[in-house]
């Protein structure tokens, strides 16, 4: 079974799940946005990710310098030192890493680290959206966004039936459509995250 084929798959089982879940649990089915205890508005450092592109620069060494994407093991080859572990890293702290890694080999080596590329994260929206599917959320994490990205709420759609089902998360989050029109608040700051499933009603 091809890598798309099965992710889709595993999507349309933890939907099933969810479901499955929630009709047994009824009270439990959802959380509004503002009563969310969760990261909802969370600002993480940006990491490096498999699949992404990073250029390294060792200064005054272009022969040690390299630009290559980061593998599905999460590491990348340099020149003399060979893989390097990438995946998670920052890339301030990736550097201060390979410069440790080069100090026997380079004299006072200064290094940069940077994301040239990065691998796309998308999230999954289904239900009364106009064009349901996967979208990117690198540029605007935000579920308005996405809506638009998705092409709008139908006629049939809910207004206050949009929810997000996160991988972990007992209860769905739920929001109303005229919450994401809001200057400011929970439903504005939402940031989705990779893996997240937006379901209109």
């Amino acid at each position: 079974m091809p890598l798309t084929t099965r992710r889709w798959f595993r999507t349309i089982v933890l939907l099933t799940s969810f479901q499955l879940l929630v009709s047994c649990h009824p009270e439990r089915t959802y959380v509004w946005v503002d009563d969310f205890k969760g990261s909802a508005l969370k600002t993480e450092p940006i990491t490096i990710a498999s699949g992404d592109v990073v250029q390294v620069r060792v200064f005054n060494q272009e022969q040690l310098s390299a630009r290559t994407r980061v593998r599905a093991d999460g590491k990348i080859t340099l020149p003399l030192i060979n893989d390097v572990e990438a995946a998670g890293s920052t890339p301030r702290a990736m550097a201060v890493e390979l410069e440790r890694r080069f100090k026997d080999l380079v004299k006072n080596p200064v290094i940069t680290v940077s994301i040239e590329d990065r691998k796309p994260t998308t999230v999954l929206v289904v239900g009364e959206v106009a064009k349901p599917g996967a979208y990117s959320i690198d540029e605007a994490p935000g579920l308005l966004h996405l809506l638009v990205s998705a092409g709008g709420l139908t006629l049939d759609a809910s207004d206050d039936g949009i929810f997000v089902v996160r991988e972990g998360l007992e209860r769905r989050i739920r929001f109303r459509y005229d919450s994401l029109l809001l200057p400011t608040g929970k439903a504005k700051g939402f940031k989705l995250e990779v893996g997240d499933v937006v379901v209109v009603e």
